[in-house]
């Protein structure tokens, strides 16, 4: 597999929604199967999908940005940017499949979505992602992300019941990049 055959395209058509849809609902099912297991967290999937996709203040342009990952014609991957305020970004639902894992696709999203954030004029780019994902977590840190304390607008705020943020906050990794 090479990186020449990654490609990376923009969340604004039928079929590019569909699969963002569709990759979504895969990683945060996935999430949230890991998540009940390992930490006792629950969430809404469908209405985190619902709301990735259809909320156009979200990811799309112009504060934000959205792709999905096309190898051999086929949608292995996603990931997305945030706006969290004027001079502070977030990378979202960053997916890629197991059976594309390792032909640099997250890297190669995580630099577009990164340059991306320059060109937007964002100062700052953070990320919250649950402890188990340590290969994400290598991967984020070796563009130079570094651990910070958990932010008050992370993305879970909305999805979990305040009794349960302390617990969610405690199984997560928060962090963030000075670009």
């Amino acid at each position: 597999m090479s990186l020449a055959t990654v490609e990376l395209l923009h969340v604004e058509d039928t079929v590019t929604r569909d699969a963002a849809r569709n990759l979504i609902a895969e990683y945060l099912r996935w999430i949230a199967s890991s998540a009940s297991t390992n930490y006792g967290l629950t969430f809404d999937v469908d209405a985190m999908v619902t709301s990735d996709l259809d909320d156009q203040s979200k990811f799309y342009p112009p504060d934000g940005r959205f792709y999905v990952i096309r190898h051999s014609n086929t949608y292995v991957g996603v990931g997305c940017l945030k706006r969290l305020a004027p001079t502070v970004a977030e990378v979202q639902r960053m997916y890629v499949q197991p059976d594309a894992r390792g032909i640099g696709a997250g890297r190669r999203l995580l630099d577009q979505l990164l340059t991306d954030a320059r060109a937007i004029g964002y100062a700052v780019v953070r990320l919250e992602s649950l402890k188990f994902l340590a290969t994400a977590h290598a991967l984020y840190r070796s563009v130079g992300f570094v651990e910070i304390t958990p932010y008050a607008e992370n993305s879970m705020k909305a999805y979990q019941p305040a009794e349960k943020m302390e617990t969610y906050r405690s199984s997560a990794v928060f962090m963030e990049l000075r670009l």
